[in-house]
This record gives C-alpha cells, sequence and structure tokens, in this order.
C-alpha cells in the first residue's frame, strides 16, 4: 500500500505515533476528524489519551464512506486499546467491539450509561488518571507496527481482534470481535420477506449412521470457544465445571441487559459438555429477537387472514386468566396490531406470517396475546439438522403435558431390556453417585415418534424426593439418555434450592398460583407429599415393556434429511402443519450454523408458571388419550389435571 496516511487526533499517544511513523511516510495530521480528510488517503490511525466513543462513531461515518481502513488507539480506566482494524468493506468494526466489550461486563449498564454520556457530551480533554510514558511508549510501538504491516501487506494482528494492554504492568491480552449483525454501520440485515423465508430442503449427510448429526464436535471444537467464549469480548463471558453432578456438566454464561442467562451441556467429556453448552448459548442468543432478518410487517390478523398463521390455532389462556388485570397478555383481537416475522410451511410448502411473539421469546415483544418461550428451538450443523431436532424438542414437550394433563398410565420401561451398554452405566452411575433410582415410561403419542418420561426417585433419607425430565427422538436410546442427562444436570441445583426454600415448596403445594417461574415446578415436586400427583405413573405393578417392544425398529438414513422427510409425512397423516421459521443470526451463520423455532399448531406447548397455563383451543389433549386406548371416551376440560405441571 501506498499514499498518504493520517493520524487524527491529540495528545500523548498521537504525539509519539507521529513521531515514529513521520520519519519514513507520508503522514498526514488533523487534530479533529471531520468529514474533509486529506485528498488520497489510504490509512487512518485514530488515537487519543482517553476514550472517545463519538469520535470513533464519526471514523465510521467518515471512513467508510470514503472506503478508508482505519485503526484506532486510545485510553480507558487504566488500559489501553488498540483495534480492530476497520475495512470500510468488511464486518466488524469498532462498535461492534465496543458492544461486545460493553456486554461481556459485569457493569455494562454503568458502563453503557457512561458511553451515552460522552456521547452526548463529549470526553474530558485531560488524559487517564492511570496512563504511564511506558504505557503510551508500548502502544505507539504496537499501533506505528500494525501500520507497517498494513502497507507491507503482511499481516495484521488487529484483524478482528482488539488488545488490552494494562498501562502500569504493559500485560497484554488480545481478543476475538465478533461482528454485530445488528451493526447499524458494518451489518447488512436483509429485510424479512416471503422470498428470504423460503426453505428448500437440500441433502444433508450425517458424519455417521449412528448420530444425527451434520457436524464432528471435533470439528466445532476448533470454532466454537475461539469465536465465541471470551472473558472481555465474547458473546459468552464464562464458563463454570461443575464437580458435584453425576455426569461432566458445563454451563457458559450469556450477559444479556435483562440479566445474565447460563446455559448448560451435559456427556460424558468436560471438553464436549463445553460444546454442547455453547451451542445452547448460541440458540438461546438466536431465540430472544429477530435477529437475522429485519421485520418489516405490522399489522392486523383481519388485514393478513389469507397469508398468515391463524394466533389461537397454537393454544390461548383462558378467559378467567386474562380477565385477570395482572395478567400481563390480553385476548387476541383479530383487529389489534401486532409485529409478524415471515416462516415457512413445510406441508404447503408456502411463506406464512407468524407472530413474533410466537417466533421468537415473549419478553421480546410488547402487547402480547399467550406466553411463548423456547419451545421447538434448536441449533444445527445444517437448517435440515435444526429443522429435524426443534420437531424433536415440540414432540417431546407436548409428550410429557399431554400424559400430565389426561393423567395417563404410561407403560413402564425396563431398562435392562435396552441393548446400550452406555445407558445401564448410566443409569447404575444415577444410582450409585447420586442416589435415585431411574424410572422410564413410554410417553409415544399417535405421531409414533418414540418419547419417554423419566423419574429419578430419591433412595436416600434426605433430599429431593424426585425429579422429573422427558425425551423424543427417532431413536429412544438417544431420548432416554437425553432425559437422564437432564435429570443428573438439575439434582444438585434443586437441592439446594430444596434445602434453602422448603417452606416455599409447602405454600405451592398448598396454593398453585404460587408456582410462579421455570425452578418452581421441580421445586414443588421435590416434596414428598407431592409425589401422590404422580401416582397415574408410580402406583400400580403393571407389566413392564421391552425396548424393542415398546418401540417398533424405525429405518433411518445416512442422510439427515431423508429422516426428516419421514418424520414429516407422519405430521402430514395427521393434519399437523409444520412451520419453520428460521432465526439463524449472522454471528452463528458465519461459521455455517442454523437456528429454527418449530411451530406445529396443536400440539401443547410447554409454559412455565401455573398462571401461564395455555391450553384453550388444543383438542389434542382431549382426544389422544382415548385414540391411544388409554380412555374409553374423549376428555372434557374439566377433566384435566388441575395441578402444576412437574417439567424441570
Amino acid at each position: 500500500m501506498s499514499g498518504v496516511m493520517g493520524v487524527f487526533g491529540v495528545g500523548k499517544l498521537a504525539e509519539r505515533v507521529i513521531a515514529d511513523l513521520s520519519k519514513e511516510n507520508t503522514l498526514v495530521h488533523q487534530a479533529d476528524l471531520s468529514d474533509e480528510i486529506p485528498e488520497g488517503l489510504q490509512f487512518a490511525l485514530v488515537v487519543h489519551d482517553q476514550w472517545q466513543p463519538a469520535v470513533h462513531i464519526q471514523a465510521e461515518k467518515v471512513f467508510r464512506l470514503r472506503g478508508v481502513p482505519w485503526l484506532r488507539g486510545f485510553v480507558s480506566f487504566g488500559q489501553g486499546v488498540i483495534g480492530p482494524l476497520v475495512q470500510p468493506h468488511s464486518a466488524g468494526c469498532s462498535q461492534c467491539a465496543d458492544l461486545r466489550t460493553l456486554m461481556a461486563g459485569n457493569d455494562r449498564r454503568e458502563m453503557w450509561g457512561i458511553r451515552q454520556r460522552l456521547i452526548e457530551h463529549g470526553s474530558p480533554l485531560r488524559g487517564d488518571i492511570w496512563s504511564t510514558a511506558s504505557g503510551f511508549s508500548y502502544m505507539a510501538t504496537m499501533l506505528v507496527k500494525e501500520t507497517r504491516h498494513m502497507i507491507n501487506g503482511q499481516d495484521v494482528l488487529t484483524q478482528g481482534h482488539l488488545f488490552f494492554i494494562h498501562l502500569k504492568t504493559l500485560d497484554t491480552s488480545q481478543h476475538v470481535v465478533l461482528p454485530d449483525g445488528k451493526c447499524p454501520f458494518c451489518g447488512e440485515l436483509p429485510d424479512d420477506s416471503p422470498f428470504t423465508a423460503q426453505i428448500t430442503l437440500k441433502p444433508s449427510p450425517k458424519i455417521s449412521l449412528s448420530t444425527f448429526r451434520t457436524r464432528s464436535m471435533t470439528e466445532l471444537k476448533q470454532v466454537l470457544p475461539s469465536n465465541y467464549l471470551d472473558s472481555r469480548t465474547g458473546l459468552f463471558n464464562g464458563k463454570a465445571q461443575d464437580f458435584d453432578t453425576t455426569f461432566a456438566d458445563v454451563t457458559v454464561n450469556l450477559p444479556l441487559f435483562i440479566g445474565d442467562e447460563a446455559t448448560a451441556g451435559r456427556t460424558h467429556s468436560y471438553e464436549e459438555s463445553e460444546m454442547t453448552a455453547i451451542l445452547e448459548g448460541l440458540e438461546r442468543h438466536c431465540g430472544y429477537a429477530p435477529q437475522g432478518r429485519r421485520p418489516t410487517v405490522r399489522d392486523t390478523y383481519r388485514n393478513r387472514e389469507n397469508e398468515a398463521l391463524y394466533p389461537p390455532q397454537v393454544g390461548l389462556h383462558r378467559a378467567e386468566q386474562y380477565a385477570n388485570e395482572k395478567f400481563p397478555f390480553k385476548p387476541f383481537n383479530p383487529d389489534r396490531d401486532m409485529d409478524w416475522v415471515w416462516g415457512w410451511s413445510l406441508n404447503e410448502e408456502r411463506p406464512l406470517l407468524v407472530p413474533q411473539l410466537l417466533a421468537y421469546y415473549s419478553f421480546s415483544c410488547s402487547g402480547g396475546y399467550v406466553y411463548e418461550t423456547s419451545n421447538g428451538c434448536a441449533m444445527g450443523g445444517s437448517l435440515e439438522e435444526a429443522i429435524f431436532h426443534g420437531i424433536m424438542e415440540v414432540v417431546e414437550r407436548d409428550a410429557f403435558l399431554l400424559t400430565w394433563y389426561a393423567q395417563l398410565p404410561l407403560p413402564r420401561l425396563e431398562p435392562t431390556s435396552a441393548k446400550d451398554q452406555e445407558l445401564h452405566w448410566m443409569i447404575d452411575r444415577m444410582r450409585a453417585v447420586a442416589g435415585y433410582e431411574v424410572h422410564l415410561f413410554n410417553a409415544t403419542m399417535e405421531n409414533g415418534i418414540p418419547a419417554v418420561w423419566a423419574i429419578a426417585k430419591n433412595q436416600r433419607s434426605q433430599g429431593v424426593n424426585l425429579i422429573c425430565a422427558a425425551g423424543a427422538h427417532l431413536d429412544p436410546i438417544r431420548a432416554v439418555k437425553s432425559s437422564i442427562y437432564e435429570l443428573a444436570g438439575i439434582l444438585p441445583m434443586l437441592d439446594q434450592e430444596f434445602t434453602t426454600n422448603k417452606e416455599k415448596a409447602i405454600s405451592m403445594l398448598k396454593d398453585p398460583m404460587k408456582v410462579r417461574e421455570m425452578k418452581d415446578h421441580s421445586l414443588l415436586y421435590s416434596l414428598s407429599e407431592a409425589e401422590e400427583r404422580l401416582g397415574f405413573l408410580l402406583e400400580g405393578e403393571r407389566p413392564k415393556q421391552s425396548f424393542e417392544e415398546a418401540f417398533p425398529q424405525v429405518s433411518v438414513s445416512t442422510d439427515i434429511t431423508e429422516d426428516l422427510k419421514g418424520v414429516l409425512a407422519r405430521f402430514q397423516e395427521r393434519n399437523l402443519e409444520v412451520i419453520v421459521v428460521n432465526q439463524t443470526s449472522p454471528e452463528v451463520a458465519r461459521h455455517d450454523l442454523h437456528c429454527v423455532k418449530v411451530l406445529i399448531p396443536g400440539m401443547l406447548p410447554m409454559t412455565f408458571g401455573h398462571h401461564f397455563t395455555r391450553l384453550e383451543g388444543l383438542k389434542r389433549v382431549l382426544h389422544v388419550p382415548k385414540e391411544l386406548g388409554y380412555l374409553s371416551q374423549s376428555l372434557t376440560m374439566d377433566q384435566l389435571n388441575p395441578h402444576p405441571h412437574p417439567f424441570p
């Protein structure tokens, strides 16, 4: 690279940089950054002795417009900050870096407020009180070296990275800057539209016949931690290994302005559990609000009924719930405006408008009519893989809730009949290490997809009495293992919660409306007094089914798309529509990962908090028990189980 270089800024750092660079380059220095930048400018340095967020925003505007790459260096709260190198036509700019840094900090709210004040009122001209001469010299040396590498076409360390320098010790660390897909400067989100919602199922080979994944953990290990997990700039700012759980348990933390969200991975290896936790966290990241496409539709259902999902199809709350003045949702009104996103009906192969509050978590939407969580959200190495696993989650939760509300006496499963030694060891370990006996039940519903309900029953004299979990998969062994991992992961935390809040559990036993959040459901059924509510499963000496009897062998393919098509055919036969909203954000798409939300109107959605129970309009819960032979006639709504469910 040849041509004019510019240094923009004043202070000791700028003076040192100018002194070094002016010896060998054509250099222009300006104290202020304005629209009038020199002609022929090829590269720019923006350097200050303090944090100047307003100047960095101006630099993004000016240099991006002129097509000039630039690099910043500044001092903030006792540390030097260098980077990232901003290329005018690439994602990953100074504002992405600031967002990641602010979000990863535990003081993100305070720092955001400081940043806003500095943007509005400007930064003080005095230098940072923790600045040192050696620190400035060190920073200037780095900035000059990066500039020379840029000029000579060599690798630049600040490409996609930030450097933090402790100005007293000169300890230096390098951190990845993950581009923000919604960045107003370098993000390029497309508008949401029927065209962008289109899904064409393509071949998606599995990594082996024995798995239902298209990307190996070995491959993902090279990508996930280095790109997403970093205490200073990461989408996830921390991880923790839990050595008290029966299996290897790792959680990663997703920082949000509303609070921290921990997601867990549970396997037989801490390394693999970390990968699983990151993938779970990426799913959460994609599911909170639209991030891959810019929503464009706000309208009434009445105006869009020919191209929109009819919202009551997915279930409503009862009239008395809506009548409560403290209830946060309002009855569905076809003439009220709401936000919509485009989804895709796999049955009818057409775009379909879906209420945003159903496609993403409810708290991201105002004026909603139902409570919705992460039902049907899934991450995959291909779009087809993500859809497959999203459907499995819908099936799992539907089977659990239908069993609970209809109090179905599910057939017991004989664990020893499973031809899988690892599963036997897992059950033995639950007994020997955790002190819990695992009871398994066949919860397969009319769709024929293997589903299980698992109960861990305490064999000790103290602690949580029992805990429930569920799983669903074409491979029933995988469904069972998934449910056991869930049981084992929750037990330590629940034991501690039960020890601290036993009185709260007793109060919830007497008043179900005190079950207000996710953890309350498991806490309630930690009580031995609540066990009688599970008598429809635990009581009686029903014959046990072998795995071979319970789950007829399902033919699976080497391509997950073929498995998915077989699953879709089952729902087509039942006249159940499968709708997919592609939630994939640019942050995950850059590594060819995919996230979706699957909706199957008519299936029972999981809700947490007994006051949020959502069954109105979902007739399957009344008729499927008869269809499966559990009852001689259909149920009525008044006959459904009135107690809070025990899903963890």
